[in-house]
C-alpha cells in the first residue's frame, strides 16, 4: 500500500490558493479552472465576473476551507480571504446597484 506523503505549510498554502481560485469560478458560474488562468500575464481577473453576493459566498466558503486546512484561526482566515480577493478576485458585475442599495438601507 502507497502512503500518501504530507505536504508541508507552503504545499498546502499553493493548494489552497488553487481550490479557492477553482471555487471562485465555480461560485460565479464560469466554466474555467486555475490551469486555464495559470500562465496568463493578461488582466484575465477582468474577463469574468461575479456579483458581490458570490464574492461573499466565496469568502464564507474560503474561510471555512483555510481554517480547515490550514489550520488557522477565523480572524487569520478571514484576513487571508481579503488579500486573496485583492490579489485574485474578479470584478464585481453588480457594484453600482450594491452601493445603491447599501445607501438605502442606511
Amino acid at each position: 500500500m502507497e502512503t500518501k506523503k504530507r505536504l508541508s505549510r507552503e504545499e498546502k498554502k499553493e493548494k489552497a490558493v488553487v481550490d479557492l481560485i477553482n471555487q471562485m469560478f465555480i461560485i460565479a458560474g464560469h466554466e474555467v479552472t486555475f490551469d486555464d488562468i495559470k500562465d496568463r500575464k493578461d488582466d484575465w481577473y477582468m474577463k469574468w465576473t461575479m456579483t458581490v453576493e458570490q464574492s461573499e459566498e466565496l469568502k464564507k466558503w474560503g474561510i471555512d476551507y483555510l481554517r480547515k486546512n490550514l489550520k488557522i484561526n477565523k480572524a487569520s482566515a478571514e484576513k487571508e480571504m481579503m488579500w486573496f480577493n485583492l490579489q485574485w478576485g474578479l470584478t464585481y458585475s453588480n457594484w453600482e446597484e450594491y452601493c445603491k442599495k447599501q445607501e438605502n438601507e442606511n
